[in-house]
């Protein structure tokens, strides 16, 4: 069975989803980033799964539901805090961020027979998963990372170490007001979408 990782940030104003300001205010994103993260997170713990981690940077609060082990990230880059990440397991793993709360148990819910990787596309040319049969933190380290060409570049290092790809959906990540709009259309009932209409509502956004 997969090990499933989420790699987040505790949802602090002026720490998290800073370019939804404007038009949100800094308390408004990060009650956009704790949406986020709780659908994620309420997602990863319905998906079957041998182990669920929170590799987070900050504290956990009451937003995390039950079955989580919490890992503290690693100092340094993003690409380091993944390799971290994929350091601590000992089996098949997949990683996701918490920036795609329209992300369901069956997106998550992946086997690798007959496969070495999982490969999620984002829209922006990320990626918002990223699984490994055998985990190791020399496919991710030193990817650069948040750059348009990161999915790319990381799925090609992939494919160089020989490694048979499966690609999942390509979703899209929330960093915008426009991704907001766009993610919660797609995911209407979960608390992402909610808080979203109610910022909208109250202020006639």
């Amino acid at each position: 069975m997969t090990t499933l990782l989420v790699i987040a940030k505790e949802p602090l104003p002026g720490r998290v989803k800073t370019r939804l300001c404007p038009p949100f205010t800094p308390e408004e994103a990060a009650t956009l980033a704790e949406a986020a993260l709780a659908d994620t997170l309420c997602a990863v713990a319905a998906a079957p799964a041998r182990r669920r981690i929170l590799v987070l940077e900050g504290e956990a609060g009451p937003w995390l539901p039950p079955g989580f082990d919490v890992v503290a990230q690693c100092a340094g880059g993003l690409d380091a805090r993944l390799a971290a990440a994929f350091a601590g397991c000992d089996g098949p793993a997949l990683l996701i961020g918490m920036d795609t709360p329209q992300v369901t148990p069956g997106l998550l819910a992946v086997d690798f027979d007959g496969y070495d990787a999982c490969f999620g596309a984002a829209e922006d040319g990320g990626f918002w998963a990223l699984g490994l049969a055998v985990p190791d933190p020399e496919l991710v380290r030193e990817v650069p990372m948040s750059t348009p060409t990161t999915g790319a570049v990381q799925r090609s290092r992939l494919l160089a170490a020989g490694l048979h790809v499966r690609e999942l959906p390509c979703l899209r990540d929330v960093d915008t007001a426009a991704d907001a709009e766009a993610v919660a259309a797609a995911a209407p009932h979960g608390r992402f979408a909610a808080e979203l209409a109610r910022l909208r509502d109250g202020d006639g956004r």
